[in-house]
């Protein structure tokens, strides 16, 4: 080997070692920059003349793409947890500190309490004031309650938006890179820079929702994990409509045409615009969480106040009035009074088929048509069978559409005077009519009975009518208020007629009653019973189960997160341990360089000596 060759090597040397010092030197500057992965040399011997030298080729980073890719998936499901607790806590304000005097159980315990103490004094002018006071700050409660479940769900619609608008921000970055980097053929600093700036913003993006990340080359393409493309040399667009301030009424529906509240787009670089949410296609990430907060976490706790409001209203107002039995003939059933019901009143009729089967029906009257025809989910009883029935015609009209909806089963219905309702059998044995009663909702204080109108829809009625927007029922928690007629004459919490002894307790005692001992079903859909099973129980039992069950699906968020955190955290660590920066680990790679460096500056002096030596000669 000659000195010219001996001598090119040495500086090939140096060229290498020069080029890893600076490496090290990037990585030890930036090892407390977030994102930043880990640098490395990639050498090759080459061949000169007779002898091997060393060449970079390129620049590495030392990075574990399954744990980065793992973390990711994780990070999403941190994300998703993080902000369903946080969610979830806020709402345990809705019913109170325990212990602390104003929850939900204190307001309506407090109400049950002057009720009784009016029962012991009717005529107290102070006890009656008691009661009016007691209901007024239970309903006011109720309202405040409803208020803070949607300031909520508004919170969650704006972080929608807030996390979309972030979103399209990182895939446009994304795809912004993957063009950069579609023109550089050369791994060096450069591409290793762009390549770390872009795992930022996948970062990001798997924060906010669950995406899949494939690698080809230098480029990445970022899918949902259901395959759905969402960036790669260009960006997809998401589109939110945020809805601004959410009211209880305001639900999504997968229908645009029915649906409340805005819902998430997906539109593909020259393709058709994709409704994530109706798709399915976001499941985890603070996104997700948003979304099942706003549609289903917090539209169930409004449905259970609204459910408590419903059941404590007409508990107070609603009466049952059994059928009169009647015969014409063969045929046998009951007549019903229909002239006082109300839309959302309801007749119970049971009867048995030839069979010998025992069919329960609830007949509800409706004022909407457009609202017909009804679900079998409208009552809390899943052995229902439920028929919406338009009243607006009056009782013929009502027989006419029963005969219409019932009379193949061996029933007929007829109007035989003014405003009652028949129901016969048909005489041929096809059926035999067990048992009818109506439900009607008093709507005067003084109605000659312990039912009345104590609480109130704003200033009319509670009887939980269905039009075609929707029951009422939704959001009544919200609108629920204690009569504006009692209020101005609480002497009507005892006098329920003209004739009312001084010292009368039968509504006192019919109002206690109904508030501490009647047991009632309660609506399945409120995520409280099942449809197979509804919750059955006073209001005080309805009442500690929702919040224990509210306390008990806040004490899982909160267990989730702290497992999914420290998941995420054993991750990142792992992530860090193989792709940080080492520097333990650099500074032995310094001292390997410093040595190669002096090794290779000691062969070129050497060289330099010779040939000064030989121009000497």
């Amino acid at each position: 080997m000659g000195l010219s060759q001996t001598l090119a090597i040495s500086l090939a040397g140096l060229n290498a070692t020069q080029t890893n010092l600076s490496i090290i030197a990037g990585n030890v500057a930036n090892a407390q920059t977030p994102g930043y992965v880990a640098q490395s040399a990639v050498q090759v011997e080459t061949s000169a003349g007779s002898g091997d030298s060393v060449q970079v080729t390129s620049i590495n980073r030392l990075l574990d793409k399954y744990v980065q890719q793992q973390l990711w998936t994780e990070q999403a499901g941190g994300g998703y947890a993080d902000m369903q607790a946080n969610l979830y806590q806020q709402l345990q304000q809705v019913y109170g500190q325990p212990g602390s005097g104003v929850t939900l159980d204190d307001s309506f315990n407090s109400f049950t309490s002057a009720v009784q103490a009016l029962s012991t004094s009717p005529s107290s002018t102070a006890a009656q004031t008691q009661v009016v006071g007691a209901a007024q700050a239970l309903a006011q409660q109720l309202n405040n309650a409803t208020t803070y479940i949607q300031t909520l769900r508004t919170q969650a619609d704006q972080g929608i938006a807030t996390d979309v608008q972030n979103a399209n921000n990182a895939l446009q970055q994304i795809a912004q890179i993957n063009q950069q980097l579609s023109g550089m053929t050369i791994n060096d600093s450069t591409t290793a820079s762009l390549e770390d700036q872009r795992d930022q913003y996948i970062n990001q993006l798997s924060q906010l929702m669950d995406i899949s990340v494939v690698h080809s080359g230098n480029q990445v393409t970022v899918f949902t994990t259901s395959g759905t493309e969402l960036a790669g040399m260009q960006a997809s667009q998401l589109s939110f409509n945020a809805t601004g301030t959410v009211t209880a009424t305001e639900q999504w529906n997968a229908d645009p045409s029915k649906s409340g509240l805005g819902t998430i787009t997906l539109t593909p670089p020259g393709g058709s615009p994709i409704d994530l949410v109706a798709s399915g296609e976001i499941r985890s990430g603070q996104i997700a969480a948003y979304l099942n907060m706003r549609d289903n976490v917090l539209v169930k706790a409004q449905a259970q106040l609204d459910e408590m409001a419903a059941q404590m209203s007409t508990a107070l107002s609603n009466t049952t009035t059994a059928g009169t039995a009647v015969t014409s003939g063969s045929q046998a059933g009951f007549d019903t009074d229909i002239g006082s019901m109300l839309a959302g009143n309801t007749i119970q009729l049971t009867y048995t088929d030839s069979a010998n089967v025992q069919h329960n029906v609830t007949i509800v009257a409706v004022d909407d048509p457009s609202a017909l025809p009804l679900s079998n989910s409208t009552t809390a009883n899943p052995n229902d069978t439920v028929i919406g029935v338009d009243f607006s015609g009056g009782a013929a009209s009502v027989a006419a559409q029963l005969n219409s909806a019932l009379g193949a089963d061996g029933l007929q219905f007829s109007n035989p005077s003014g405003t009652t309702l028949r129901i016969l059998d048909d005489g041929t044995g096809a059926a035999t009519v067990n048992a009818v009663s109506s439900t009607t909702t008093a709507t005067d204080l003084t109605g000659g009975s312990g039912a009345l109108p104590l609480f109130v829809d704003g200033s009319k009625p509670y009887t939980g009518a269905i039009t075609s927007a929707g029951s009422e029922s939704v959001g009544y928690a919200g609108r629920i208020a204690v009569n504006p007629a009692l209020v101005a004459n609480p002497s009507a919490l005892v006098d329920y007629s003209a004739q009312t002894a001084s010292g009368d307790t039968t509504r006192p005692n019919f109002i206690y009653d109904q508030l501490v001992n009647a047991s009632l079903q309660y609506s399945p859909s409120t995520g409280i019973g099942g449809s197979a099973s509804p919750f059955q129980g006073t209001l005080a039992d309805y009442l500690s189960q929702m919040v224990s069950m509210q306390s008990q699906a806040a004490t899982n968020a909160t267990n989730l997160q702290t497992g999914q955190d420290i998941v995420v955290n054993a991750l990142q660590t792992r992530f860090n341990s193989t792709s940080g920066v080492n520097i333990d680990t650099e500074m032995a790679n310094l001292l390997t360089l410093q040595n190669a460096y002096g090794a290779n500056a000691r062969v070129m002096t050497t060289v330099k000596q010779m040939l000064d030596a030989l121009l000497q000669m």
